[in-house]
């Protein structure tokens, strides 16, 4: 852990530097730069997706500063559906800025891939009585507020370590299943 926050650090003050080398600090430049610091009043926020189970891809601005982009909630509400049922529940807008917090501290802008987002109570039962357990009876999942995900060529491990250093809710380890399950309820790590 004491390493990757050595790196994000270390990545973080050449990212400033390569702006204070130009002469230039462009808008924005020092909120992407540090993890808390606060959006600016139009800062955009973006997120990328890849669903494996639905072969969608979606990149799309999410929020800009303080406001969320109803169009883009509605359109994320659709792609991160149930993939078995197909029906869409209500994503956590939160659960976005958690996400982008944690594309931030690992200083890449590459897609998510997404194994599951929102799961109907029908599925989250079916997949709790079948799967021989890993699925709780309350997941966070049937309230949009829990996802699972894994980044292209970031470490498994560097993934939930950059989620649990957020201190921001849920994150679950499953190497085997090669996936990082981050929730926007109480802080929380298991795996």
């Amino acid at each position: 852990m004491q390493n990757l926050h050595r790196r994000l650090f270390l990545g973080r003050g050449a990212r400033v530097a390569q702006v204070a080398v130009a002469g230039v600090l462009l808008p924005g430049a020092a909120s992407r730069a540090f993890a808390f610091a606060p959006a600016s009043s139009t800062e955009a926020r973006r997120l990328s997706f890849n669903h494996l189970h639905t072969n969608e891809r979606t990149a799309l601005i999410y929020a800009r500063g303080a406001d969320f982009v109803p169009s883009a909630l509605d359109h994320l509400n659709h792609f991160l559906r149930d993939h078995y049922s197909g029906e869409v529940g209500q994503m956590d807008p939160e659960l976005y800025n958690v996400l982008h917090r944690v594309r931030r501290e690992l200083g890449t802008e590459l897609p998510f891939d997404v194994i599951s987002g929102y799961r109907s109570p029908h599925t989250n039962e079916t997949l709790r009585t079948t799967r021989g357990g890993g699925v709780a009876r309350r997941s966070l999942h049937m309230d949009g507020k829990a996802i699972d995900v894994r980044l292209p060529g970031i470490q498994l491990a560097d993934l939930r370590d950059a989620a649990i250093s957020l201190q921001a809710g849920g994150v679950g380890y499953y190497p085997r299943d090669n996936f990082v399950h981050i929730d926007t309820g109480r802080v929380r790590s298991w795996g």
